[in-house]
């Protein structure tokens, strides 16, 4: 018998390196640095040889991996230390935006080459907008000159949609605003960019970003006022960005001031209250009076739920209204307040196909509670009247329009309630 124990199988044979993908690759930009340079050094300062040349590098060289490099070397002829210094022992090259003319024609060539590389390798989208912001934030450690370089080249790639607006967010780092390095900044982003495009354009791209409402905050909070900006702006040669900024300033408060209104009103206010609060609104925003009118008699319409029978709505309107002339005629003081509300109750029951027939009510109301007088209303019958509407709203007035004509120079007031029925108005 055979007491000899059976061996075990043993693996024998080739053993099989790792993967080369699975190998944790040691991460070397000196030597990615080098490989652009030369490549940048032989292509010389032709950009379209340097375009041709990153595209076909993008093949060879890992872009992904070592954008923020590829990026610091077009911008700034090699890598950059924190701050936005160049080490002194770092290869570098004069191709790039930096050692470049500083003139917008350069700058576009540049924009050219950054447009062409990444419509190449999408990928590198991302990288350069994080390459951009980190710029922004290194703007002290460039010289003026590199720094005038790099706002042309920005204004050019936000306006052709290589950037996205968002990488402004940088310009308002506490020291780069403290020291006016980002309001200098701006003044030549802005003109690049609207050379290339105009402000209505840059409007767009910064309201979809929200920063249609920020750009004070280029500057310290003590100067941040819209005459601050408008001056500084204008004497910069960009009139319509400090026109924008009043602009968006004024539409910012009239939100406001339309929204306290309404609060003020479902609160009860005493009107004298809100006369004086609407007065202190207008100076200090410095909005007209036809402005107000018309966010008034907005905020008085949105504060009711208007009946949906139109033989009762008329009937609502009327008594909600009378409460309110008082309000509307601290603020029609002028014949183009009087016309403007004239307009905005006509568009109102447009809009509204319940109020189409209590135009010529509401008019008749607010001509009684001294609002609207006769000149207003003649002239909107003439010639200053919407289209919208306008044969029935012009039929309605007939009759009162002839009344007006007709009566007796002086103090023409609907004096009896008879006329007030002839005219077809609900008001007793």
């Amino acid at each position: 018998m055979n007491n000899q124990k059976p061996q075990k199988p043993t693996l024998s044979g080739q053993r099989f390196k790792t993967r080369k993908r699975d190998e944790k690759e040691r991460f070397d930009p000196t030597q990615f640095q080098d490989c652009i340079i030369q490549g940048l050094t032989e292509t010389g300062t032709d950009l379209e040889a340097v375009a041709k040349f990153l595209d076909a590098s993008g093949a060879k060289l890992d872009y992904r991996r070592y954008a923020e490099t590829l990026f610091d070397i077009l911008v700034a002829g090699g890598m950059l230390a924190p701050g936005g210094t160049l080490a002194d022992d770092m290869t570098r090259t004069n191709v790039c935006v930096f050692a470049a003319q500083e003139d917008l024609e350069t700058m576009q060539a540049f924009a050219q080459v950054f447009n062409k590389l990444i419509r190449r390798y999408k990928y590198l989208e991302k990288g350069f907008e994080d390459e951009v912001k980190k710029l922004l934030l290194f703007l002290k450690g460039f010289s003026e000159s590199e720094r005038n370089k790099l706002a042309m080249l920005t204004g050019i790639l936000l306006a052709n949609g290589t950037l996205n607006a968002s990488i402004l967010n940088s310009l308002y780092n506490e020291n780069l605003v403290k020291e006016g390095v980002s309001a200098a900044f701006a003044v030549k982003l802005f003109k690049s960019w609207i050379n290339e495009k105009d402000i209505n354009a840059v409007a767009v791209s910064l309201r979809k970003v929200n920063m249609d409402n920020r750009l004070m905050e280029l500057f310290p909070a003590n100067k941040q006022s819209v005459e601050h900006f408008s001056k500084y702006f204008t004497e910069a040669g960009l009139k319509e960005l400090s026109e924008y900024v009043r602009n968006q300033q004024t539409i910012g408060a009239r939100k406001e001031l339309q929204k306290e209104l309404q609060e003020q009103m479902s609160r009860g206010d005493p009107f004298k209250d809100i006369i004086l609060y609407v007065k202190e609104e207008m100076k200090k925003n410095n909005i007209s009076e036809q402005t107000v009118v018309a966010i008034i008699w907005s905020s008085v319409m949105s504060t009711v739920e208007w009946n949906k029978k139109e033989e009762l709505v008329a009937e609502q309107a009327i008594k909600h209204l009378k409460q309110y002339s008082p309000l509307l005629a601290a603020f029609t003081t002028q014949g183009q307040s009087e016309l403007t509300l004239l307009l905005k109750i006509q568009e109102y029951c447009y809009d509204n196909i319940h109020f189409m027939k209590a135009f010529q009510k509401i008019v008749v109301l607010f001509y009684k509670a001294e609002v609207l007088s006769e000149e207003p209303i003649l002239k909107w019958y003439k010639d200053a009247h919407l289209a919208k509407g306008k044969s029935v709203f012009l039929e309605q007035m007939k009759k009162f329009v002839e009344w007006l004509k007709n009566a007796e120079e002086g103090n023409q007031q609907l004096s009896s309630q008879v006329e007030l029925v002839n005219f077809g108005t609900l008001v007793h």
